[in-house]
C-alpha cells in the first residue's frame, strides 16, 4: 500500500492483493501443503534462498503471509513471521539470537508459561535466562555481561500489567549491543502500543488473544523491527554463514529483515510450528474489528475496574488505567486508546473467598484466557501461574485472593451486575 493509511485502515486492508480469478473481496485460504514449480531450476532456486515463492506451508502459505504483512504493517515493522502459538513465538525469538552458553537478561515480569520456559526448558538447551528483580534499566544492566543476547520485557506483562519505560531499557539496549524483544501482547497488535517507535527491535504476540479476538484459533506471530544491525561478531547466527543453507548469511540475502526470515527459515522449517492457514484466515478476520473490539475492552476494564475499586468487599485493583496505579503515568506515555482490556483484583479474604465468588458468576466465564470478545476470569495462582513457587508467585503480583479479568465487548452495565450480585 502506497499512502501512510491510518490504524484502522490497515487493519483491514493491509497486506492483501486482490485475487485476479476470483476477484474475492476476502483473502482466500490456500488450503495446501505443497506447491508445484514451474521446472527443476525453479524449485531449486527456491531451496537455495535465490528465488522467494512457496515450497511447503510449513515455511511458506499465501494466506499466512498476508496476515504476516498485515501485522507488519500494523506494528510498524519491516517483515513478520507467523507460528502455530505465542509460546512457539517467543522461542523461535530467542533461538534466533541465543545458543548453548548465551544469556538472555528478562524482567520477572512475565506470563507463567514464558516464565516455565526460560527458567527450565531454555535452560535445559543451555541458555541461561538471568531474571532482574524488575523491568527497569538499573535492575537490567548489572546483569548484561558479554554473553548476553537480548533483553526480554513484556508489556502490560500478565498478571501485574507493569508497563515499561521503553524508552530508557531500549537505550541501555543500544549501549549494550543487544537486541530488545518486547512481548507485546497486551498491546493488542499496536493499538494501544507500537514498542518498535519506541527503540524496541522485535515485538512478539500471541495471536490468539486480541488478533483474533474470538477464542476460535491459536496462533502467535514475531515483528521484525528492521532496526538492529546484526554483527557477525555478537550475532553469528544472522549475521554468519548458516549451517542449514549451505553457508548463506541472512543479513546478507535479507537486509534488515533478516531476523524475520530466519525465523521462518531455520525456526519453521527445522522446528514446525507453522500456523495453518485456516487460522491465519481467522486472524485476518478478527484484524478487521480489532480497534473496534478494544475500544470497547478498554472501555468496559476501566468502568469495572472503578467499580471494584469502590466496593467494600474488593482489597484492592490492579489496573493502569486507575490513577492510582503506579503505571498510570507510563501508561499515559506509552500507550493509545486505553488502558488495555485486563485487570487483577484481590477480594477481601484468601483462596476460599475468591473460589466462591468465582461461583457465584453467572455471565463472566470461568477460563484461562484474556483478549475474547466474552468477558473471561480465572484464578491465577490455581492456574496459569501455578508451576511457579510461592514466593515467584508473589514477585509475580499473584495472590491466594487474586482474580484476572479480561473485559470483553458485553454491555459493562450487565457486567457489573454480575460481579456486584457475586460479591454480595
Amino acid at each position: 500500500m502506497k499512502r501512510n493509511y491510518k490504524f484502522e485502515t490497515l487493519q483491514v486492508r493491509a497486506g492483501q492483493e486482490i485475487d485476479p480469478v476470483s476477484k474475492g473481496t476476502a483473502v482466500p485460504i490456500y488450503q495446501s501443503t505443497a506447491y508445484v514449480f514451474d521446472d527443476m531450476q525453479y524449485g531449486a532456486d527456491l531451496f537455495s534462498l535465490k528465488k522467494a515463492g512457496n515450497i511447503y506451508t510449513r515455511i511458506t502459505n499465501t494466506t499466512n503471509e498476508v496476515f504476516e504483512k498485515r501485522m507488519a504493517a500494523l506494528e510498524n515493522g519491516v517483515a513478520a513471521t507467523a507460528t502455530a502459538s505465542g509460546q512457539s513465538a517467543v522461542l523461535l525469538s530467542l533461538l534466533n539470537v541465543a545458543k548453548k552458553g548465551d544469556n538472555i537478561v528478562s524482567s520477572p515480569f512475565l506470563y507463567g508459561g514464558t516464565f516455565t520456559m526460560f527458567a527450565i526448558t531454555l535452560r535445559d538447551m543451555g541458555i541461561e535466562v538471568r531474571f532482574a528483580k524488575s523491568d527497569r534499566p538499573e535492575d537490567l544492566e548489572p546483569l548484561i555481561d558479554g554473553s548476553t543476547k537480548a533483553i526480554f520485557i513484556e508489556n502490560l506483562a500478565n498478571p501485574a500489567f507493569s508497563i515499561p519505560d521503553f524508552e530508557p531499557i531500549a537505550d541501555l539496549a543500544r549501549k549494550k549491543g543487544i537486541c530488545l524483544l518486547v512481548d507485546n501482547t497486551f498491546g493488542m497488535a499496536g493499538y494501544l502500543c507500537r514498542p518498535i517507535e519506541y527503540g524496541a527491535n522485535i515485538s512478539i504476540h500471541s495471536a490468539t488473544k486480541w488478533i483474533c479476538g474470538h477464542g476460535t484459533a491459536l496462533g502467535g506471530v514475531i515483528v521484525d523491527g528492521g532496526n538492529f544491525k546484526w554483527d557477525i561478531g555478537k550475532y553469528p547466527l544472522l549475521a554468519g554463514p548458516s549451517e542449514s543453507y549451505h553457508g548463506a548469511v541472512y543479513t546478507e540475502i535479507f537486509g534488515n529483515a533478516a531476523f524475520a526470515a530466519r525465523a521462518r527459515i531455520d525456526g519453521l522449517r527445522n522446528l514446525g510450528p507453522a500456523p495453518s492457514p485456516f487460522n491465519s484466515f481467522l486472524m485476518l478476520q478478527g484484524l478487521e474489528t480489532l480497534s473496534l473490539r478494544a475500544d470497547r475492552c478498554c472501555g468496559n476494564a476501566l468502568e469495572i475496574a472503578e467499580f471494584l475499586e469502590r466496593h467494600p468487599k474488593v482489597e484492592s485493583v490492579n489496573y493502569p488505567g486507575l490513577p492510582k496505579n503506579p503505571y498510570h503515568g507510563l501508561g499515559k506515555k506509552y500507550l493509545r486508546h486505553g488502558f488495555g482490556g485486563v485487570m487483577t483484583f484481590k477480594v477481601k479474604g484468601g483462596f476460599k473467598e475468591a473460589a466462591d465468588f468465582v461461583s457465584r458468576l453467572e455471565l463472566i466465564l470461568h477460563v484461562g484466557s484474556v483478549g475474547d470478545t466474552k468477558s473471561l476470569i480465572v484464578h491465577p495462582a490455581s492456574t496459569t501461574h501455578s508451576q511457579l513457587s510461592p514466593k515467584e508467585q508473589i514477585a509475580a503480583g499473584v495472590y491466594p485472593n487474586t482474580l484476572r479479568l479480561s473485559a470483553g465487548i458485553e454491555n459493562v452495565d450487565d457486567l457489573i451486575c454480575d460481579l456486584e450480585s457475586a460479591l454480595g
